[in-house]
Parts: structure tokens; sequence; C-alpha cells
């Protein structure tokens, strides 16, 4: 990839202070996300995913390294960030248009309320969600919440949109369409995307790149480049190249929890 990147993790470091003393999850990790692409990391659990999406967003310093985000170093949080996670956590006593207009009250009040209504409509209408603007969130089922919580991150168009496992606790027909759902914001509200998640097929249809994370203290392990068309289809999945991408990433993730060696991957 020739873009310039938006995300620039330099040797980072990275531990928990614990009762029992430091607990080390990321260690020397280099990561670099060009400009407009979606990228996926995985890796076995306890890593050291989500610490990083916190220091990309600014909510956690390294202990040592550096995170850079559009050629400027990240020292706090970044209104330019967008976040979306596993559980949407909406506001149950706003409706759900409120629930999206919220980080535009936050990071631009002096937008119109006008201005900041028809910005939440025109993103619920793209993800299906028209007509349920005055809604409260328990009257929606699991999926809708999750695309209601999709227009919040992406309401005030941020630089980038971390996303940590939003769709992990969504069953399988739902997280399809969502992931469906994806390429369309893509296509209609380009951004340049971090996907955090553990579902491996879900990676391959979302991403243009999809970074493997070793076994805790974590550092970049593995990099797959996706050359899959832009607009995928489902079955996109069961064509040979995603097959064996697939198999890539099932080997790196064994390596990764130590059950396999790179040679018995490379086999």
């Amino acid at each position: 990839m020739t873009e310039p990147a938006l995300i620039e993790i330099k040797g980072v470091t990275h531990a928990y202070q614990t009762a029992t003393g430091p607990l080390p999850v990321l260690d020397n990790l280099n990561v670099s996300v060009p400009e407009g692409t979606f990228t996926a990391v995985v890796g076995p659990s306890g890593c050291g995913k989500s610490t990083l999406t916190k220091l990309i967003a600014g909510l956690l310093r390294p202990d040592r390294g550096e995170v850079w985000l559009h050629g400027e170093r990240v020292k706090s949080p970044r209104k330019t960030v967008g976040m979306a996670f596993q559980n949407p956590v909406l506001l149950e006593w706003r409706t759900i248009l409120d629930n999206v207009i919220l980080p535009l009250e936050i990071v631009a009040p002096r937008m119109p309320k006008k201005d900041r209504i028809k910005r939440a409509e025109e993103l619920l209408a793209l993800v299906g969600l028209e007509g349920f603007e005055d809604k409260r969130p328990s009257e929606l089922s699991g999926g809708m919440r999750q695309r209601a919580s999709l227009c919040r991150s992406l309401v005030h168009k941020p630089d980038v949109l971390i996303l940590d496992e939003p769709f992990g606790a969504l069953d399988a027909f739902t997280r399809e369409d969502l992931w469906q759902t994806m390429h369309e914001l893509r296509r209609q509200e380009p951004f340049t995307s971090l996907l955090i998640t553990h579902d491996l097929r879900e990676s391959v249809y979302l991403a243009d790149e999809v970074i493997v994370l070793s076994g805790r203290p974590a550092t970049t392990q593995f990099v797959l480049d996706v050359d899959l068309p832009g607009e995928r289809a489902l079955d996109v999945l069961y064509q040979p190249k995603a097959v064996d991408y697939l198999a890539t990433l099932r080997h790196q993730i064994q390596i990764a929890q130590g059950r396999a060696t790179q040679e018995e991957a490379a086999q």
C-alpha cells in the first residue's frame, strides 16, 4: 500500500499495574494504518487488542514508544476518533435520534440543531433505521441498537473509526448483515478504520489488511494484505483466495497461542 499512514504505532510497550506487579500487554509494537483503509487486528484473547484502541484514542499513554495520528503525537483524547464497542451503550432516556446526535452536542456545540438532526437522520436512513428516530433503545433489537451505535460513532465525521468487537455479541445472520452495512458506510462515508475482532471471517470480509498480534506481551507477528473486490458480497468468503486467507490466519493464531510453529504453519 502506498497511501500515507494516518495511524502510526511506534515501538509501543505498555503494562498494567496489578497487586502482584506489572502485567505486560504490549511489547515494542509497531503498526501502520494507511489513510482511507480498513485494518483488522486479530490475536489470542487477552493479548492487548483493546489496549491498542485506547492508546490510539488517547485514553491511555504508553509506557514507552509513541502513537501518532495525522502526523501529531497522541497525548490526550482525540475528538477526531470515533469508537463503537460490543455493547452499544445507548442512553435509555434519549431517543435513538438524540443518542446519535450526542457527539455533535459535545464536539460541535455551535452547530445549528437542524443541521445536527439532518446529519443524524441521513446516517440512520443509510443503515436502515429510518422511521425509528423517536424510539428508545429498549424498543430496538440488538442489531438495530448496534446500527444506531455505528451512526453515533460516525455522526461527527471522525478521521478514524475504531471498532472494538462491535458485532461479537450478535447472532450470525445479524452479524453478516452488519458486515454488509459496514461496506455501505465505507462507500458513502469514507473513513479510516481499525477493527478489533476474534472472528477471522469478519476480518477477511471487511478489511484491506489484517494484523495478527502475538501472545501477551503482544507484538506484530504477521500482516496479511487482503486482495479481494472492494464491493464484497458474502459469497466472496467461499472463493479460493478467501479460503486461503482464512487458513493462513488460523495458522498464525495457532502460532500466537503456542500451538504451532512457523514451520508447521508454512506447510
